[in-house]
């Protein structure tokens, strides 16, 4: 379970998280929406540890994130596994070394053993056979399966994806929501995603949260989120400006 207490983060004079409060429950699919700049990438990145709070607090499995020490820190980062916006691949490497990249640096299997990890994870997200290609070889769809095996192949236990379907066509948007979903039930994965795409987010979502102005000011089901009184977030589900 991810508990997250009056998160404030400011960069500058510029607020961007104000007081986030947000429970995600073991095995759900929370799906974060909100307005471009609205701070969703910064609170997935002090999810994983990447940044630091300026006050509140984050706790995974009651762990306080600001409270742990740097190898306890280290060794939750490899329970969280995560695709970032554009899959952020090693142009350098090839698909399997990008995959298999936190594997040799953090575990102690053989390279056998990691090539038939890495040849698994591409199975499961349909990338069978391309391991040795390099990523300017590869689409943009694929290069988000590619992402999303790097993502899994350590089997992490919570899986973060910062905004999955952007840049793809829909008919590619769709097969990676079937794929994030296939994953969750497969991997018994607790999953955060952040998105402003509302058809990917009632779609693979059990829970939508919609951060506004740095607060979270609705937390619901993909149901309960068209039913809303509220009009911000009437305005953003059906895309239409103040």
């Amino acid at each position: 379970m991810i508990e997250i207490s009056n998160l404030y983060k400011s960069f500058n004079s510029k607020q961007v998280l104000a007081g986030v409060d947000l429970s995600i429950n073991t095995g759900e699919t929370m799906v974060i929406i909100g307005g471009s700049g609205c701070g969703k990438s910064v609170l997935l990145r002090h999810i994983i540890g990447l940044m630091q709070p300026d006050r509140g607090s984050i706790r995974i499995d009651g762990a306080e994130l600001s409270h742990i020490k740097k190898n306890e820190l280290f060794a939750l980062r490899k329970r969280l596994g995560m695709l970032f916006q554009g899959a952020a691949l090693f142009d350098s490497l090839t698909v399997a070394e990008n995959v298999g990249l936190g594997l040799k640096e953090h575990s102690e299997y053989s390279p056998e053993q990691i090539s038939d990890i890495v040849n698994k994870k591409l199975e499961m997200v349909g990338m069978s056979g391309t391991g040795g290609l390099m990523p300017a070889e590869l689409s943009g769809g694929m290069k988000k399966r590619v992402g999303l095996a790097r993502a899994i192949a350590m089997d992490p236990e919570y899986i973060l994806y910062d905004e999955p379907t952007t840049g793809l066509d829909p008919i590619m948007a769709d097969k990676i929501n079937d794929l994030i979903i296939a994953l969750r039930n497969k991997m018994s994965l607790t999953s955060i995603a952040v998105t402003h795409d509302m058809v990917s987010a009632s779609k693979i979502a059990d829970r939508i949260a919609m951060l506004h102005q740095g607060r979270i000011i609705f937390c619901g089901t993909p149901e309960g989120i068209k039913r809303s009184p509220d009009e911000r977030v009437q305005r953003f589900i059906k895309g239409e400006a103040d």
